[in-house]
């Protein structure tokens, strides 16, 4: 595998390990994950599915997708409809550190509601 993008699963694990609650019994009720995949990274939440608390369910909630011929990161926010939409407020970037900030601060509540 390249080198930059096992240096960016090394950052995408980071920021979820920063998000997830550190209480396990509230893991149980809200964690984080991400998927790493063809150059597109999907962070979602995990919750019980609410009509069987034994299942979980993923919320995709963030897509950052790396554009080889431009080098840049475009950042994604997932619409109430299921479709991702590029998020105007700050769409690209040559670094993925500088997205994953933006998502962090979540200044338009997009992310994280």
């Amino acid at each position: 595998m390249d080198k930059k993008f096992d240096i960016t699963a090394q950052y995408l694990n980071h920021f979820v390990e920063q998000l997830r609650p550190q209480d396990t019994e509230v893991r149980k009720e809200l964690d984080y994950g991400f998927t790493w995949q063809n150059n597109i990274a999907i962070l979602y939440d995990i919750r019980p599915k609410w009509n069987n608390r034994e299942e979980t369910i993923n919320s995709e909630f963030a897509k950052i997708r790396y554009i080889k011929s431009t080098r840049e990161w475009k950042l994604y926010w997932m619409r109430a409809s299921g479709k991702w939409e590029l998020y105007e407020p700050f769409p690209t970037s040559s670094n993925i550190q500088q997205l994953l900030q933006i998502i962090k601060e979540d200044a338009y509540s997009c992310f994280f509601g």
